[in-house]
């Protein structure tokens, strides 16, 4: 394993790489395995890398009774059981061969994110390439050592998490053979408010944890992404949908398929703009270098008449001596005649 690079599928994924984008699909298909594969190929169409699918029944992810702790309060889903609300979301395990068909015969990366040891079968069986651990299994060390022992590539989502529990997480994933490890903050909020996102953990949790960092990103919008890539983000993780106005578990807060090709887009373009630490113009600029401030003769000037402020002024273009040499110049003679418009140079001074 090492941080530089992880590989999913073919695509490598570390620093001086495009980020990679995840367009997750999660409960967006709305029950209808039509839209799923609709969200597939909006996802393709968008140029994100792979579509991300959650794995899980009510019965593996929650216990159908409704004592205290089974209601969500607050928030987008305030008063649902959560036997019913997984029920409502889960993508049957019966329609994952056929997305997994689908995706790969359109081209693009398909994974996922198991919720227990069954569901890490049925991947398996699939040939995932990669496993998603979600923020709020970032504690269950188990299931992380389930998805690791397949020796895929695992990204892990930190939201609520504290350094012991990630540094807890991290350890159980490299321990039990992990071919790569990406860490994504991620503030667990449906819709999560940009006041709340700190994304300048970014660079400080790859260097903590040694690992690629990147971002899951459940703020309204595209904005936290791209600055998480100029933070050094190089995964890019974030939930969409067919159109908001059609409802559906988490189409409030995710993005349409014409925001997720801006996504994409601004993400690649934030990283290719990082570049390089450079200084002195870069090949784009070479011609505009004729356009700086230089000195040049700004009256007709005789021989021998003496270089003044009114006759010698720092002007555009850069064709003359460097404004730097101005005091230098003022007082001394014309070597010669030069009409207004001449480009001031050592010769044109007497000795």
């Amino acid at each position: 394993m090492t941080k530089d690079a992880v590989k999913i599928g073919d695509r490598e994924i570390g620093p001086g790489r495009p980020p990679y984008v995840v367009a997750e699909m999660s409960g967006n298909h709305n029950g209808d395995i039509g839209r799923a594969i609709a969200l597939i190929d909006a996802a393709k169409a968008s140029g994100a890398d792979a579509v991300k699918l959650q794995t899980y029944t009510a019965d593996t992810i929650t216990l159908d009774v409704d004592g205290p702790g089974f209601r969500v309060e607050g928030g987008l889903w305030d008063g649902r059981r959560l036997y019913d609300l997984y029920v409502e979301a889960h993508t049957p395990w019966a329609w994952h061969e056929a997305l997994f068909r689908h995706a790969r015969d359109i081209g693009i990366q398909i994974f996922s994110s198991p919720f227990d040891f069954t569901a890490v079968d049925l991947l398996e069986s699939l040939d995932a390439p990669a496993y998603k651990i979600a923020s709020f299994e970032l504690v269950d060390i188990p299931l992380i050592r389930r998805c690791a022992a397949t020796g895929k590539p695992l990204v892990m989502s930190t939201g609520l998490a504290t350094e012991e529990e990630i540094g807890d997480a991290v350890a159980a994933a490299k321990d039990a053979g992990a071919s790569g490890l990406i860490l994504l903050h991620c503030t667990s909020a449906y819709p999560a408010p940009m006041s709340s996102m700190n994304l300048v953990t970014l660079p400080h949790l790859a260097a903590k944890f040694d690992v690629l960092a990147g971002l899951s990103d459940h703020t309204m919008g595209t904005a936290a992404s791209v600055a998480a890539v100029a933070l050094g983000a190089c995964f890019i993780e974030k939930h969409f949908c067919l159109s908001r106005a059609e409802g559906g578990v988490d189409s409030a807060f995710s993005l349409e398929p014409d925001e997720l090709a801006r996504l994409v887009a601004d993400c690649r373009a934030a990283a290719e703009a990082l570049g390089e630490i450079r200084y002195g113009p870069t090949p784009a600029e070479i011609s505009s270098r004729d356009h700086r401030r230089s000195l040049y003769i700004a009256e007709d000037v005789a021989a021998g008449e003496v270089l003044t402020a009114q006759n010698v002024r720092s002007v555009r273009p850069g064709f003359g001596m460097a404004p730097k040499h101005l005091d230098a110049v003022l007082g001394k003679r014309a070597s010669r005649a030069a009409p207004k418009g001449t480009p001031l140079a050592w010769d044109l001074i007497a000795d």
